[in-house]
């Protein structure tokens, strides 16, 4: 190793490895000297460096690699986020709803009622109160409270917070959404992967990575991102039990699509569970700028949500607050809700028939705009051989957390029924 690590006390060789990072002397991926080398070069305890280390790692520094050792942390990849890409290929991963099938603002605008606030006002609307609780009364206990945030990753980030420390496990769906996965990397937390089929997660991986100390799980029950999987009542049965085991773990329910979902929701947090959190955003249905999200929590963890959320700026804006509420009660606007959700159904549909047709069997029931397409070996192979043809999907590695998920996934809803045929067939070809 080139670059040298100095101090006499554990305070000292951490800050030394900080500014070596921050200069760019320690690049992202270095190594970091075995724990017995640095003791012995700088003349310290062994414990002094492992003790250093592993605050590195908590402070999201570094991260552990098993017998490799002790690596400088690797930043998320933006490139590696959902969104256009400037590409002259057919894009079916950027993972988008149509632009047109959301509201009109103008016409939104226009029948909101606006009006200006100061300071000390409540920060919600009691409209939003009141919405918000009626959508959960029948899915969350009773001792609820509600918050609002700015969208679906600002509700994980900010429920995180409210509980974990850097350094703490929290158990994913793998694969997992990369906005919730880059959120807990960010945050200096760690993601651990639970195996999912088409019912949800594992119940026995996930029993296992309870057992060793996680703190935190975040579920998906229905419309999973990546695959589209909903969590049959079965399964959710059956991870609630295993849940009731571990009842100060933080239970997150990321129930992002529930505006547009047609399939049903199944209650997933046990009576025993002290802390927990449930949340459902509106940019599905309503676009990506109205980024508004209600959370139902558990007392505790609501008052630690409400007090961060009214200190300065960090309320939601009340002006953004009453387009959503305009939306949300406008009977015109549900019935585009309606016809957006029946268009998402549609082209997951057309596609699901087509690959049938081609001899691939996709397992459901699925929703969202995604697709999960099983491939036999490489997932980025499968996806550069479907660039020849003119497609762009996303390959299933970006999605890993523990595990290899061998798929691709494809967004759905710029496809026509012929588009469908036409890519099932360049799929089948793609993926051997």
């Amino acid at each position: 190793m080139k670059v040298k690590i100095k101090g006499q006390t554990g305070q000292e060789l951490f800050e030394s490895v900080r500014c070596l990072i921050a200069s760019g002397e320690l690049k992202e991926g270095d190594a970091l000297p075995p724990v017995r080398e640095l003791a012995a070069e700088v003349g310290v305890n062994r414990n002094t460096v492992a003790g250093v280390y592993q605050r590195l790692v908590k402070s999201g520094l570094a991260e552990t690699k098993g017998r490799l050792g002790t690596h400088v942390k690797s930043r998320q990849s933006s490139q590696q986020q959902d969104g256009i890409t400037e590409t002259k290929l057919m894009d079916l991963a950027d993972g988008n709803l149509r632009k047109e099938w959301f509201p009109s603002l103008d016409q939104l605008a226009a029948k909101a009622q606006l009006r200006q606030f100061v300071y000390g006002e409540a920060p919600i609307l009691p409209e939003i109160d009141q919405f918000g609780r009626e959508w959960f009364k029948d899915v969350c206990p009773a001792n609820m409270g509600l918050s609002i945030t700015s969208g679906a990753v600002d509700s994980l980030e900010r429920l995180m917070s409210a509980h974990l420390l850097p350094g703490d496990q929290v158990i994913v769906e793998d694969p997992c959404y990369l906005g919730s996965s880059t959120a807990i990397k960010l945050a200096g937390m760690h993601p651990v992967g639970v195996s999912i089929d088409s019912d949800g997660m594992v119940a026995d991986e996930l029993e296992s990575k309870l057992s060793k100390g996680a703190r935190a799980v975040l579920i998906t029950p229905r419309a999973h991102n990546p695959t589209g999987c909903c969590y049959s009542k079965q399964r959710a049965e059956t991870i609630r039990e295993v849940l009731s085991r571990y009842p100060n773990v933080l239970v997150l329910i990321d129930d992002h699509f529930a505006l547009l979902a047609e399939q049903p929701y199944y209650n997933l947090i046990p009576e025993k569970s002290l802390y927990w959190g449930v949340f459902r955003s509106v940019s599905k249905g309503l676009g990506p700028d109205l980024r508004l999200a209600f959370i139902a929590a558990d007392p505790v963890t609501t008052e630690r949500l409400q007090s961060r959320l009214t200190i300065g700026m960090n309320w939601v804006s009340r002006i953004l607050q009453s387009l959503v509420i305009t939306a949300l009660t406008s009977d015109s606007i549900g019935q585009q809700l309606q016809v957006m959700s029946q268009h998402c159904r549609q082209r997951n549909q057309w596609l699901i028939e087509a690959l049938a047709a081609n001899g691939l069997s996709i397992q459901g029931p699925v929703e969202g705009v995604n697709l999960w397409v099983p491939v036999n070996g490489d997932p980025q192979a499968s996806a550069y051989e479907l660039s020849k043809h003119g497609w762009l999907v996303r390959p299933g590695n970006q999605f890993d957390i523990d595990g290899k998920a061998l798929g691709l996934r494809v967004t759905t809803t710029k496809l026509s029924q012929e588009l469908a045929l036409q890519l099932a067939k360049d799929i089948v070809k793609a993926r051997n």
